[in-house]
């Protein structure tokens, strides 16, 4: 099922997308909150007449750096021994629609695609034989960088955090094995980024049970897993587009901010 968060004449709901083809889909409005027990009421909009939201509202981003090892290669970087784990606070998420405001700090704007996977359930010290019971699915992400801001700050806090800085969207699909999608970016219709989520260093298994020994994830969380190679620059004027097999597409525009 996908899974839409939406406004509508000021109203913020979710909702079941239903239909194949993007001029047919309609949300049918869900009763009560995703991650327990809801229903769906029947009442149903057209996607095309609301504004996609974040599909979550998170309580915390977990990045992991480094798990595409042609991607660590391509910044000349090698393979950590163990997963590199970073924030982006939530004031940097934004849904598939939202504009990504180019930082006045940087000159060296870079997209990173990424499968984000959303938790659904309050968990701590997950075993690896329950992580899929604590997934509520997945979503596309894109882990905008500026990238000269990290090479020069050894915290990357302002590089990956700054807002507008961790698109997501455009919804969250419950029901896809995220072992073997294909993942892809484009900057105005260019593919840039094209790879396999078989390709990961680690697992999504390995990352939540390495994630919940230190810290609780909670409903609404969102785990980023790593980009493949082929990461480059953004400039203001670009689209730049997510695409995860069997998720949907997730797409974005760079201004200039303020």
């Amino acid at each position: 099922m996908r899974i839409a968060r939406f406004s509508i004449d000021g109203n913020v709901a979710f909702g079941a997308v239903e239909g194949d083809s993007p001029d047919s889909l309609v949300l049918d409005i869900i009763k009560g909150i995703p991650y327990a027990d809801f229903e769906l009421s029947g009442t149903k909009v057209p996607l095309k007449k609301v504004r996609l939201l974040p599909p979550v509202l998170p309580n915390k981003v977990v990045a992991i750096g480094r798990n595409y090892a042609e991607h660590a290669a391509e910044l000349g970087n090698e393979v950590p021994d163990v997963p590199i784990a970073f924030f982006k606070p939530t004031t940097s998420v934004i849904g598939s629609g939202d504009a990504i405001e180019y930082p006045s700090f940087s000159d060296d704007l870079h997209h990173e695609a990424e499968l984000a996977v959303v938790i659904g359930r309050m968990c701590r010290e997950v075993p690896r034989e329950r992580v899929k019971d604590v997934i509520f699915g997945y979503t596309c992400a894109n882990d905008v960088t500026a990238r000269d801001v990290q090479q020069r700050e050894k915290q990357w806090a302002r590089a990956k955090g700054f807002d507008t800085s961790c698109p997501l969207g455009p919804w969250v699909e419950t029901d896809v094995d995220p072992g073997n999608l294909a993942i892809q970016a484009t900057v105005n219709g260019e593919q840039r980024q094209l790879g396999r989520t078989s390709d990961m260093i680690r697992s999504i298994e390995d990352l939540v049970v390495h994630i919940t020994e230190a810290m609780t994830l909670l409903p609404g969380d969102v785990i980023l897993t790593g980009t493949p190679a082929g990461v480059g620059p953004l400039h203001v004027g670009d689209e730049v587009a997510v695409t995860i097999e069997g998720i949907g597409t997730l797409t974005n525009k760079v201004i200039k901010r303020g």
